[in-house]
């Protein structure tokens, strides 16, 4: 194991992300943006800001961007060498407010499209292993088109309890939030990325992003990975299926996800 690998995993266990990792080149950067244009034209923006989910297994291109060496090279350094793609889906937040907004009574932010405090292990059912989520910026992703916002080290603290969201606009599929009366929001930053960088976060860091108020989109790939030891729990209340799992690297000796492709 590399000084560089150990230091990876030893800021990413402390903190609970990493960021502004360096990923897609300026060719392989402009041929992603050309494909997912592609995208918007057939399905429509209303479409792809949210339900382009899964489509690495219709789109050999977005297949390739989640075993890209960058990527998976990272992901090995924290999960270990034997991964197992659970779930993409990429996430837009289009420009939505006309430059004059803020001074129109007509454009409130509070009911723009944002995404609440949230961890993404309250949604996954998964057990026995952690989840990585990784940003994959298609677009920069700044704080006045909506950037991540995370809240460092709050994966240490395990589940945290989630309810109904109050504020309209959650682009959570179930409208949850974490109160923000159990959250040190003060400590929270910023997770700005260039398009081609990437960040990663674990599956119990506590993070949100806020609306679109800027002129600009804002783009990414979200791609989940557990390792091989992980496995999906029941719940009779919220059944949950893992249809599009696939081997990321290395081996698999436990096929608790019998439907993965290799």
């Amino acid at each position: 194991m590399t000084s560089c690998t150990n230091k990876l995993q030893e800021v990413y266990n402390q903190l609970g992300f990493l960021s502004a990792l360096p990923v897609l080149n300026e060719t392989q950067l402009r041929e992603a943006k050309r494909a997912f244009s592609e995208l918007e034209e057939e399905f429509g923006e209303e479409y792809t800001q949210y339900s382009l989910h899964n489509v690495h297994l219709q789109y050999p291109w977005v297949r390739d961007l989640t075993q890209h060496p960058q990527i998976i090279q990272v992901v090995k350094a924290i999960l270990g060498p034997d991964v197992i793609l659970l779930d993409s889906r990429f996430i837009c937040k289009y420009p939505t407010l006309k430059p004059d907004a803020q001074e129109n009574e007509g454009g409130r932010n509070d009911e723009l499209p944002y995404v609440a405090w949230h961890q993404d292990m309250r949604y996954w059912g998964i057990a026995g292993g952690p989840v990585l989520s990784v940003w994959l910026a298609l677009d920069d992703s700044l704080q006045e088109n909506g950037a991540l916002q995370l809240i460092p080290g709050s994966h240490c603290a395990d589940m945290l309890p989630h309810r109904q969201a109050t504020r309209p606009g959650n682009m959570l599929s179930v409208n949850q939030e974490i109160p923000e009366e159990l959250l040190q929001t003060d400590e929270a930053v910023f997770c700005p990325l260039l398009a081609g960088q990437m960040s990663i976060h674990d599956g119990l860091l506590v993070h949100a992003s806020d609306a679109n108020t800027s002129q600009r989109r804002r783009c990414g790939l979200v791609i989940r990975y557990v390792p091989t030891c992980a496995h999906p729990t029941q719940d009779p209340d919220r059944p949950r299926k893992f249809a599009a799992t696939m081997l990321a690297c290395g081996s698999d000796r436990f096929n608790h996800f019998s439907d993965k492709t290799t």
